[in-house]
């Protein structure tokens, strides 16, 4: 189901144009216009999921897709040998800025350690 009022959304049906690094049956990869690292890509469900915890005890397979997209692009982007962070960020205390479950790929550079 889709979210008329979501961002995500609205580039996952077209409403809105943006070049895709990546597409596949359950989610699309786009760069982040706002990028933390060299190579930063956000993979997105088509579905309008919001948090993680809908998928306690129920459909994995959305998961699944997006870790399998974001391997597919870092190995595009050329930072699959070299190394990729993945973040979800979930809810505000986190940093999630659209409620719409998102995956980032990041990589191209030395990326610091996290706590």
């Amino acid at each position: 189901m889709l979210d008329p009022e979501c961002l995500f959304c609205e580039i996952g049906n077209g409403k809105i144009q943006v070049d895709f690094v990546d597409r596949t049956e359950d989610c699309f990869v786009i760069k982040d216009i706002n990028p933390a690292a060299p190579v930063h890509l956000l993979v997105i469900p088509f579905e309008h999921v919001t948090y993680i915890d809908e998928f306690v005890g129920g459909n994995r397979e959305i998961m699944s897709s997006m870790f399998g997209a974001a391997t597919e692009s870092a190995k595009k982007a050329g930072i699959l040998d070299s190394g990729y962070r993945l973040v979800i960020n979930q809810k505000g205390h986190a940093g999630q800025q659209i409620e719409h479950l998102h995956l980032h790929v990041l990589g191209g550079a030395k990326l610091g350690t996290m706590a």
